[in-house]
């Protein structure tokens, strides 16, 4: 990755106390308020190069104010920010619109969470919220910095997000180890019949799971697909699965597929019995007589049956969070849609 020239993160904070902070201090004396580096934005998280500044990226900050203060606070950015800062424009169009304006985006703490997230999590969290949010959707609101938090609604929420209660996570799992237990068997078969592009074409969706499960046993919360395999490689489990992952990839017959897999299947399966989540040995079986291999399906109804949350027990088996279910973009990036896949 090509990293010359500014940091998006270093550029907001840079900004936010050489000029946003001191104009908040004139005009808005004793007006609590966090700012920070959130959302969306390969920036948020530390994954911004050359090729990020192309387009909406720049001079961008999120404030965070009390309600009553936001329609003010936004009205005089407009009139006051400067056109410039570090020779970098202080308003731009974003992708798609028009209008050039400025980027401090001036929210109150509870609306930023609803649009990110769909719900408050000061104000608790169901199982059904948890599922609905995607890993990117916690990054963006957990991932990027805070440069202050005087009002501590963002700090609180943020404790809340750091990982799914205990039977949400036991739910997720298994749901992943339930998608595997479906298709891997599928995968040898149409291998076994000559179609070996079927059979990749199984094998490729196979690995994703693996990695997902990954970031799941490693307590990290996965991003969107364009970051997904680069925070992968970030996770402690990452330098022996990923090159496990490779050998799924690039092997040449279904049986060297079928092979790798199962070696990562033993691998997540060793990770999950040492978190003291599982306690099974062996990660797959025979299918039937036939000469494919199965994941055990104990596996995923061991962590199951450990649920002892009433509400968790009462979900759907095998459905999981809602980039468990699809991976429609424009479902994915609405707060609002991914709450009307999860919520009946």
């Amino acid at each position: 990755m090509t990293t010359s020239g500014p940091n998006g993160v270093d550029l907001s904070r840079a900004y936010y106390l050489e000029v946003v902070r001191p104009l908040l201090l004139e005009r808005f004396p004793g007006m609590p308020h966090a700012a920070g580096r959130l959302g969306a934005g390969s920036d948020v998280l530390g994954l911004d190069d050359e090729t990020s500044r192309d387009h909406d990226w720049g001079l961008r900050l999120n404030l965070l104010v009390p309600p009553g203060d936001v329609v003010a606070v936004d009205e005089e950015l407009e009139r006051s920010l400067p056109p410039e800062f570090r020779d970098l424009p202080v308003r731009f169009a974003f992708t798609g619109r028009s209008a050039q304006r400025h980027h401090v985006d001036v929210s109150s703490a509870h609306d930023f969470l609803i649009a990110h997230l769909g719900f408050d999590p000061r104000d608790g969290a169901s199982p059904r919220d948890w599922l609905a949010v995607s890993g990117q959707a916690v990054l963006e609101v957990t991932a990027g910095p805070l440069f202050t938090d005087e009002i501590g609604e963002i700090s609180a929420a943020r404790r809340t997000l750091e990982w799914y209660p205990d039977d949400v996570w036991r739910y997720v799992l298994a749901a992943d180890w339930i998608r595997l237990e479906q298709e891997m068997p599928l995968m040898g078969r149409a291998g076994d019949v000559g179609d070996e592009r079927g059979s990749r074409i199984i094998a490729a969706r196979l690995t994703q799971v693996l990695m997902h499960l990954a970031f799941l046993l490693e307590r990290r919360f996965p991003p969107y697909p364009k970051w997904f395999g680069t925070l992968f490689d970030r996770l402690p489990c990452a330098s022996e699965l990923g090159p496990i992952i490779d050998r799924v990839q690039t092997a040449a017959g279904w049986q060297d597929r079928q092979s790798a897999l199962a070696d990562g299947l033993q691998l997540l399966l060793r990770t999950q019995n040492d978190a003291g989540l599982t306690d099974i040995p062996n990660a797959t079986i025979p299918f039937w007589d036939r000469p494919f291999l199965h994941p055990e399906p104990s596996i995923g109804a061991s962590l199951l049956d450990a649920v002892s949350d009433e509400d968790v027990r009462g979900l759907p088996r095998g459905l999981g969070s809602i980039e468990q279910r699809t991976d429609l973009v424009d479902i994915l990036v609405d707060s609002q849609e991914r709450r009307r896949v999860i919520f009946p």
